[in-house]
Order: structure tokens, then sequence, then C-alpha cells
């Protein structure tokens, strides 16, 4: 693993929308975005000059449950801030905490129940965020250690800790930094969003119960301001229709490969791109039916996981490795031919 790599930034909120933003005429919308994406540089550059803390030092052996830490930040940007709750604790004063310790929670029970895992490196590490980071700061990111949650700016968005999915967003980019260890950049760094995405829907779905007919596949619903058209970041079922609003502009994100974006910018468009293949996996687990963790999350997981993944693949070299998987685990039934019927209906190869 290149310390470097796994360490560098990852936030929910695509630059794109920063961006736009910081461009508006309205203090409300381009303070905070202008603070958020100043903040966000300095993370990333430091996050690349700053290999990981030594993992064995705070992991333990695997156990049953979680090991949940959530801090208060204070609205500073120092880390981790002052402890508020922590495992088997009551609920404390602050839903802001109590929703971030539920939803690592939430979490750690996917993985556990689902695919076996024990915590984000498989070995029982502690789960540890913090809440009230910064200044209206407009983003929740994972540093490669831990989770930290911006509050927002109350006009465009909200509270980072309300929906459950982002923080499962989050908490992926741990798994798959400890896994395949997807490179931050083009194709694969649009894997890597994607995954993020499809296991943060997952992991909603899992906690509600849902059916891949009842889920939204939304990413981020409830964090968009009340004025905002728009009702997520992004949408796995219809990439590119999350949100249209003078202030965000409109959802960029393709669905197939017709309309990829070929960009500099988002480190090659990792959070624009991986609209494709999160459409490729709503389209098996819909094919499906069912819960989508059972048979469509089995095969993503396995791919992640199996050792047989490059942290360079690109789209094509992903496609035809779930189809191997497919076929491994279920061979040329009803799953394969799902899979590479998603994958064609968003123009990416499997042979």
């Amino acid at each position: 693993m290149n310390p470097t790599e796994c360490a560098s930034f990852r936030g929910i909120v695509p630059p794109h929308l920063l961006d736009r933003l910081a461009q508006s005429e309205d203090s409300r919308h381009h303070e905070p975005a202008r603070r958020t994406l100043e903040h966000d540089s300095v993370l990333r550059t430091r996050r690349r000059l700053t290999a990981l803390r030594t993992e064995a030092a705070i992991a333990t052996a695997p156990a049953d449950h979680p090991q949940r830490t959530i801090y208060d930040s204070g609205h500073q940007q120092d880390l981790p801030g002052r402890q508020v709750l922590a495992e088997t604790d009551t609920p404390c004063k602050d839903a802001t905490a109590n929703r971030a310790y539920a939803a690592l929670g939430a979490t750690y029970t996917y993985y556990r129940d689902v695919h076996g895992r024990h915590s984000i490196d498989d070995a029982g590490l502690p789960l540890i965020a913090s809440v009230h980071y910064g200044e209206n700061y407009d983003n929740a990111f994972w540093d490669g250690q831990q989770m930290v949650f911006g509050d927002g700016d109350g006009v465009v968005f909200g509270d980072f800790t309300v929906s459950v999915d982002v923080i499962g967003h989050e908490l992926t980019h741990g798994v798959t930094q400890h896994t395949a260890n997807l490179e931050y950049y083009g194709q694969s760094g649009a894997l890597n969003e994607s995954l993020s995405d499809v296991f943060g829907s997952l992991i909603k779905q899992y906690s509600l119960g849902q059916t891949a007919e009842q889920a939204d596949w939304l990413i981020g619903a409830g964090l968009l301001g009340p004025d905002i058209h728009g009702v997520a970041l992004r949408s796995m079922k219809a990439p590119g229709t999350a949100y249209d609003d003078p202030r965000l502009g409109r959802d960029p994100q393709p669905a197939t490969m017709d309309d990829y974006l070929n960009t500099p910018r988002d480190n090659g468009g990792v959070h624009l791109n991986s609209g494709i293949p999160n459409h490729a996996f709503y389209l098996l687990a819909s094919a499906l039916g069912g819960h989508s963790w059972e048979r469509a999350g089995k095969i993503w997981y396995a791919t992640l996981t199996g050792g047989e993944l490059a942290s360079d693949a690109d789209f094509a070299t992903f496609a035809r490795l779930t189809a191997t998987v497919a076929r491994s685990l279920y061979g040329d039934g009803t799953e394969t031919q799902a899979v590479l019927k998603a994958w064609s209906q968003v123009g990416v190869p499997t042979s």
C-alpha cells in the first residue's frame, strides 16, 4: 500500500459544486464555499506529504462490535477535538454527535453482517469521527484515519451527518484504502468514488431493510438546503438528475460512456464519471431484485477485495472482473448475465 495514495483527501461534495458556489455574488454562498475550497486544497496537499500513522498502534483484535469515539471540533480545525461520546455511552445532548455515532455503527454492522468484515481494515480498526468541524464547512471527509463532518453553511448544505449513506460512502474509502487502494485519478479514481457510492447506498438500504425497488438510490438525500432545487448530491438510478438549481447548476454526471467527460479537473473527473459504474450497479441490482446486498453487493465486494483488482484499473477491467466473480459465485446463470447486460447498457465492454 502506498501511503501517499491512500492518505489523499476524499470529500463527499464534488469540487465542481463548490467552484460554482464560490463564483456566486451572494456572500451566503461564496464565502463558505471559498473557505471550504481553500481548506480542502490545504488538506489534499497535507495528505500527499504525510504518511498514515502506523495502523498496528490503533488497531485491535477483530471483535463483533464497533469501537466508536465521537469528538466535537468546536468549529475549529484541530483534530480530533473534545471527546463527547464513546462506545457503550448513552446518547449525549448533541444530535449531530448521536447521528454520527449511529451511522458509524450502521456501517460497521453492514460490513460485519453482510460481508464478514471486521471494521474498515478487517482487523478491528476503531471508528473515530469529529463533528462541528470548521466554520460553515461545506463537506465531510475520510482523512485516512478518521471521519470529519462539517455543519454546512445552513443555506445550500445542512449538517453532513444527516445522511447515513454519506457516512457509509466516506468510510468505504477506508475499505478501498485497505484493499485495492485504487488510485484517485481518472477511471480508477471514478471507480474509487463509485464503490463508495455503491456501498454507501447499500448501507442505507440494509439499515432500512429496503429492496432494490424500494431504495431511492440517492447519495446525500436531505443534505441540500430547503430552497435548493434538487434531491441529493448524486443519483445512481438516473445520473445527471440529482439537482438543477441556479446556484449549483445542473447535475453533470453521465450515465453512460457516450457522455464520458474528459477533464483535468476533479482529478480527471472522479466525482463526475463515477456516474457510469454507479448506473451499472443500479441496473444490475434492479434486474436481480430483492435485497441488493445479497447478490449484486456480494459481487462488487468480492471484486474489490479479491486481490485481482489493480490500483490503476479502468472501467473495462473492473467490468471484466465483476463478470468473472459473478461466474465463480453463481455460474453462467441469471446473475452473470445481468452483470454483462448492465455493463453493456452503460457502454463498458466486458470482453
